[in-house]
Parts: structure tokens; C-alpha cells; sequence
């Protein structure tokens, strides 16, 4: 039995791939070990391929902060509603521009696609929310981003791969409009949509701009706020701060900073995972067409 053998450059290239897995990898694993390991241990050094000193208050301290638990709630509630408005603005906008009897199908697509290149920026963006009265709203972080012009291009090319002849069959059954895309329509698209439904999620997880521009209010700032204050300003809440010089030993604020990015991108670790493989399909959408 030959074995094919290894040439000198497929070394080089799963060398070069471990190192970058380890470059990538290592800031997050040392962010977790940081997080876990005492306070004295941190400021001493010692922490830096192992947890020194096992110690979980970081996270205790954190998740007793009412702060942190609201903003992770207000995060939860972003997405949700914020995916929830996206799939549905993207397809009423995607479809009918799939569609090759849509008058001035042409003129329409051209606008939605200047979008993508020419902005009006971040003054009038935010004169006109303010003028609809959005500000200090959670309609001030679904609204404004409802569309993302490239995942709605993906989907149109999705679309147009569907066969125009079965909505010439739906059509002289009866059917409308909105029951085909319903009935039809949209159960052949469900590779698409969970596509869409996995870069949007992950888009409104990790948003903090649009509540950092819109949003006056604290109780209702998403968890990425508050990591950005602790990370970037080191503002850490009172009672964070009176929790973590109460414990019996050194509570110190690296412990706690990371502690609260490493809750914050918890549910994306787990769950990229098992939904890699929709980011690839999403990226290759319509690059042959059928």
C-alpha cells in the first residue's frame, strides 16, 4: 500500500496553518484563564498559559451586578425582534425584485443599491431619527438597520434561481402574491434564510454603535455598551466595584473585564460551532447560477 507522501510545501502550509490557529486562538484562551485565576496571581504575572490560583468569583461578581443582567436581557430582546424585522424587510424587498415581470424592476434595484456605496452619514442619519421621534427608542436600533443591502442581494439571487414556473403554476391556481411567496416560496428557501437569520444575529449580538449614537437612556443600553465602558474606559458599576473589595481576597479589574467580555461572546462560541458551515453556503450564494 503506497501512502502519499507530504511534500515540503504541504508541511509549510499546515505549519503555518497550526501557528495561525494558536495566534488566533491564544488571546481568547488567556482571556479565559485571566478571568479564572485570583486577582494577586494577575497582578503578580503568573497567569499566562495555565489558571494560577482557580478562582470563579470574577464571574460571581459580575452576574450579581443587576447592570450586567439587565443589559444582557435588553441584548437578548435587540436581536430577537432586530432578526425578526430583518428576514422580514429583506424578503419583502428581496422577492419582488427576484421577480422578472416587476415594472421598473431595473430602476428600483439601482436605488436600493446606491445605498451600499453612498451614505448621508451620521448627522442627517440621526436628524431624521430624532425627527420621527426614535431617539432614546428601541425602534432607533430595529428601524435604521433593517436592511442590510448584501444579505438582500444574496437573497434576491436566491430567489432567482427558483423556477419561474411555479409561480405560473401558483398563479393560474389562484394564488396571490403572498401565498406563493408563503406557500411556495419561501419553504424551497430555507438554506437562505437560516443564512440570513445567522448573519444577522450575530450582526445585532455585537452591535453597540447604534445604542451608543441613539440610545440616552442606561437601562437600556445592550451588554456591548457596558463591555465597552469596562473594556475601553474601565468603568466599572458601584456595585461591582463594592462587591470585588468585599471578597476575602484580591478581586482585581483585568479579573472582572474579562470576565464580562467572555460572558458577552459566550453564546456565539457556542453556537458557531454547529452553524460554520451556513457562513460558507452564505458566501457562496448565487455564485453559480443554475
Amino acid at each position: 500500500m503506497n501512502l502519499k507522501k507530504i511534500s515540503f510545501f504541504d508541511t509549510l502550509n499546515i505549519m503555518g496553518m497550526l501557528l495561525l490557529i494558536a495566534v488566533t486562538f491564544y488571546p481568547l484562551y488567556y482571556m479565559g484563564i485571566v478571568s479564572i485565576s485570583s486577582g494577586l496571581a494577575v497582578q503578580r504575572g503568573d497567569v499566562f498559559l495555565y489558571p494560577v490560583e482557580l478562582s470563579f468569583k470574577a464571574y460571581s461578581v459580575v452576574l450579581d451586578d443587576p447592570a450586567i443582567l439587565r443589559s444582557y436581557g435588553n441584548t437578548l430582546l435587540y436581536t430577537a425582534l432586530g432578526v425578526t424585522v430583518n428576514l422580514i424587510m429583506t424578503t419583502l424587498c428581496a422577492y419582488p425584485l427576484s421577480r422578472t415581470y416587476l415594472y421598473g424592476k431595473s430602476l428600483f434595484a439601482f436605488f436600493v443599491v446606491f445605498t451600499m456605496f453612498f451614505d448621508g452619514g451620521l448627522i442627517p442619519r440621526y436628524m431624521v431619527v430624532n425627527s420621527l421621534g426614535m431617539v432614546n427608542t428601541i425602534w432607533a436600533i430595529l428601524i435604521p438597520t433593517a436592511i442590510n443591502v448584501f444579505n438582500m442581494l444574496l437573497m434576491r439571487t436566491f430567489f432567482e434561481q427558483i423556477p419561474e414556473v411555479l409561480n405560473e403554476s401558483a398563479t393560474i391556481d389562484g394564488a396571490g402574491e403572498g401565498r406563493i411567496l408563503l406557500q411556495i416560496i419561501l419553504p424551497l428557501c430555507m438554506p437562505v434564510m437560516a443564512t440570513m437569520f445567522i448573519f444577522y444575529a450575530v450582526s445585532h449580538w455585537n452591535s453597540f454603535f447604534p445604542a451608543l449614537i441613539y440610545l440616552n437612556d442606561k437601562t437600556m443600553f445592550p451588554l456591548q455598551i457596558l463591555v465597552r465602558n469596562i473594556v475601553i474606559q474601565g468603568e466599572l458599576s458601584s456595585q461591582i466595584t463594592e462587591m470585588g473589595s468585599n471578597e476575602g481576597t484580591s478581586l482585581m479589574a483585568q479579573n472582572v473585564k474579562y470576565a464580562v467580555v467572555f460572558i458577552a461572546i459566550l453564546p456565539i462560541l457556542a453556537i458557531y460551532p454547529f452553524v460554520q458551515k451556513y457562513f460558507v453556503q452564505g458566501a457562496m450564494l448565487g455564485a453559480v447560477k443554475g
